[in-house]
């Protein structure tokens, strides 16, 4: 696995995008502004699963609404973060820090387009439960998880 890292950071491409003075610095803001829009989207239904937000609309209107902004922060996120794992990726295969954050964020997909998804989607009777609730803070605890690796993994 080790080789096709260094196959990814060696690419003719990848040598050009570090050598950039402006080019890696551009696609690092880019991903950043797809974790602001992806956090908004995350945190709006999950605050109002747990009942701290806009109790008066119905779970499932807040999550048809977030759901658009999420799915275009993950077509903003994923390309980006490969890019740039992409240019250290030696680096990352010996992180732990990057380690927990990709299985967090395959974990965070499945959960936020099934289980997560499901609850929302349900009618309000279901999406104010106890078990609502749980799936709002394994949500926030996956997201905030990947977040985190994300920054540790710029202090190794």
């Amino acid at each position: 696995m080790l080789a096709f890292f260094e196959f990814l950071e060696y690419a003719p491409l990848l040598v050009d995008m570090r050598s950039s003075a402006w080019l890696f610095p551009a696609i690092a803001s880019v991903h950043l502004l797809g974790l602001a829009m992806l956090g908004g989207a995350v945190l709006v239904v999950d605050l109002r699963l747990l009942g701290f937000v806009l109790t008066r609309q119905p779970v499932a209107v807040v999550g048809r609404a977030a759901e658009p902004w999420l799915i275009a922060s993950m077509l903003v996120m994923l390309p980006t973060g490969l890019l740039l794992f992409m240019c250290f990726a030696t680096k990352y295969y010996y992180l732990t820090a990057f380690w927990v954050k990709v299985t967090c964020l395959l974990l965070a997909l499945a959960f936020t387009f099934s289980i997560r998804r499901r609850i929302v989607m349900a009618d309000d009777a279901n999406a104010t439960t106890r078990g609502a609730k749980l799936v709002a803070v394994v949500s926030l605890a996956l997201w905030a998880t990947i977040a985190l690796g994300g920054r540790l993994i710029g202090f190794p």
